[in-house]
């Protein structure tokens, strides 16, 4: 598989070694965006479609600059355009209906979409959303996508004879839609499947999936795979044949314990490892990101390795999400300042299989 990383490293990157920094995606919504929003659907309100439109453009601007600011290399524009990650999809894909909202836990609620007829790729999902990011942003935009498994299973199946089958269809969808993204100069695609790491057992059909996303995607294009939220252990190795060259995973949250999983056989693609806790509102210091880093390079060396949090921010106030994305990324040249200079001792992964 082609490295793609390097495409990615700012003209002025002030460090020899270059550990790449990103988020995952959401990002906790300006309150006059949700005000917007809430106008938009009231039907008594004279707030109509182009209103809503300027609301959504003006908030993905924003956060698009507010990640540049916080000094990421790879932006998003927070997905300010989206309400939730299978919701959005759903209403954009023919042979999808909407019945009403159900009940996932406790007092929370979710518009659960059902398969009634074979689904089809209609209109293009986000490559309008990737032009106006990629249009105001001078950072490269990172662009995530909701996966065919995670679609299906967050989904009433009421048309295919499985879930399996749901899946393969969606992959087919899925695929369409990066190929339009990547004629609109996406160089950067998230697959995002937190799925998975709550039916572990079902990695092959993940993996039968992104076999059909990335077919025909040029080599150029860098693909990851976002999963959070699970027992790494029942996943790994067998992940690390699947057609993508980063896997983005939670683990700031549970205190890096799982990292130990992925040294137990050599981790073969570029690892995105979460070092802030997008479930805890206090801000990390500097000092305790880059110790979180260095846990990274336990399993990889620098140039496979790829710093972001855990996972979408969009649940922590806006100014803790800022100052966390900012430790970040000074905590990130700090560790390249530290391996320039040579005062981190680097494990010999080849040696360490061996």
């Amino acid at each position: 598989m082609t490295d793609t990383r390097e495409q990615f490293r700012p003209a002025d990157h002030p460090n020899d070694h270059f550990l790449l920094t990103t988020v995952v995606g959401s990002y906790p919504k300006p309150e006059w965006h949700d005000t917007a929003r809430e106008l938009f659907e009231d039907p008594d309100s004279d707030f109509d479609v182009e209103d809503w439109e300027e609301s959504k453009d003006d908030a993905a601007r924003l956060i698009t600059e507010e990640h540049e600011r916080a000094g990421i290399d790879v932006v998003t524009d927070g997905e300010m355009r989206r309400n939730e990650m299978v919701e959005y999809f759903a209403h954009r894909i023919d042979g999808y209906e909407f019945n009403g909202r159900v009940k996932v836990w406790g007092h929370n609620y979710f518009d659960k979409p059902s398969v009634v007829e074979e689904v089809e790729y209609d209109q293009q999902w986000l490559v309008e959303e990737f032009e106006f990011t990629d249009d105001v942003a001078g950072a490269p935009v990172k662009v995530p996508i909701t996966g065919p498994y995670t679609l299906a299973s967050w989904s009433f199946n009421e048309v295919y004879d499985d879930e399996e089958q749901l899946t393969y269809a969606l992959a087919d969808l899925v695929n369409q839609e990066i190929e339009a993204l990547v004629e609109a100069g996406a160089r950067y695609i998230q697959i995002d499947e937190p799925a998975l790491a709550t039916t572990p057992d079902d990695h092959a059909i993940v993996g039968e999936a992104l076999e059909r996303i990335v077919d025909d995607v040029p080599d150029d294009v860098r693909l990851g795979l976002h999963v959070c939220y699970g027992d790494y252990s029942r996943i790994y190795p067998e992940i690390l044949d699947y057609p993508v060259e980063e896997y983005d995973l939670e683990l700031a949250n549970g205190d890096f314990e799982q990292v130990e999983v992925f040294k137990e056989h050599e981790f073969t693609k570029d690892f995105a490892m979460g070092v802030v806790d997008v479930h805890d509102a206090e801000v990390e210091s500097v000092a305790e990101i880059k110790e979180n880093i260095k846990r990274g390079l336990e399993v990889v060396p620098p140039e496979q390795l790829t710093v972001s949090p855990d996972c979408g921010v969009k649940l922590l106030p806006r100014e803790v999400a800022y100052q966390k994305m900012a430790n970040m990324v000074e905590a990130a040249r700090e560790v390249e300042e530290e391996l320039d200079a040579g005062e981190i001792d680097l494990v010999d992964h080849a040696a360490a299989e061996d």
